[in-house]
């Protein structure tokens, strides 16, 4: 009978301990097949698609020939981040037409709340600025086609509201940038102004831009345009407009 008891206790104690086991982080979460769709990465085609806006029928990225172009992409209408960051670049709307930029957001939720939701915007001001005038599209994605194309609904979080991703298209309809932020978070519209301006002149000059570059620094270029490795060894005098800090460290002047 002791044995008996023995053996009962021990093998309900294993199962216990077995029922306990820690599950390794990436094991915990395991979305279901079908849910998980790409990110388009750099260089990826942008996923064309047409749907509903508060602007009418819109084919993009199609519609905007070689303009750049921003998707923004929200969870909900009417949520309060999302309401700052929609009237900010409303208020910005002329700076991201100076450098070729097109602006369309995407929302879960269906035009009708779109339409109430712009108008509802377009009555308040933000931290005491001017009204605004939403002149950029936001588009329908109800049925989620759109967010899914672009890889923007993440099951752990949600499977019902797309995650806030940004993706920058060039005029070529290449994505040329990907951002993703938390829904707590606002997204910087400074940022986005600096990345397209970064991407312009990148791609015009064949050259990259160093930490924390603002329009009108210096630029950084990824060749070292004299003969020689160590400057420091020879009497080259760099050519005209660019400098050095190191052999494989070398700048142009943007004036």
């Amino acid at each position: 009978m002791k044995k008996l008891i023995f053996l009962f206790v021990l093998g309900f104690s294993v199962t216990q301990l077995w029922a306990q086991k820690v599950i390794p982080p990436d094991e915990q979460y395991k979305p279901k097949e079908g849910l998980f769709h790409h990110i388009p990465l750099i260089g990826d085609p942008a996923p064309s698609f047409t749907a509903n806006s508060t602007n009418g029928i819109v084919n993009f990225p199609g519609d905007y020939g070689r303009s750049w172009k921003i998707l923004l992409s929200h969870p909900a209408d009417y949520t309060p981040v999302c309401t700052t960051e929609i009237m900010e670049l409303a208020s910005l709307q002329d700076e991201f037409d100076k450098i070729g930029a097109k602006l369309v957001v995407v929302s879960t939720d269906g035009l009708d709340t779109h339409l109430r939701w712009k108008k509802d915007m377009e009555a308040i001001s933000l931290q005491d600025s001017k009204s605004v005038n939403i002149k950029f599209p936001i588009v329908e994605d109800k049925n989620f086609s759109i967010s899914k194309k672009y890889g923007m609904i993440h099951p752990a979080t949600s499977l019902t509201k797309a995650v806030r991703g940004v993706f920058i298209i060039d005029p070529d309809n290449k994505v040329a940038a990907v951002l993703f932020y938390p829904m707590n978070v606002g997204r910087s519209t400074d940022e986005l102004l600096r990345m397209i301006t970064a991407l312009k002149i990148t791609a015009a000059e064949n050259v990259c831009t160093p930490v924390n570059w603002k329009a009108g620094n210096d630029l950084l270029i990824p060749y070292n345009p004299t003969p020689s490795e160590d400057l420091a060894k020879t009497n080259i005098k760099p050519p005209e407009g660019y400098y050095s800090l190191a052999w494989f460290l070398w700048y142009k002047k943007n004036n």
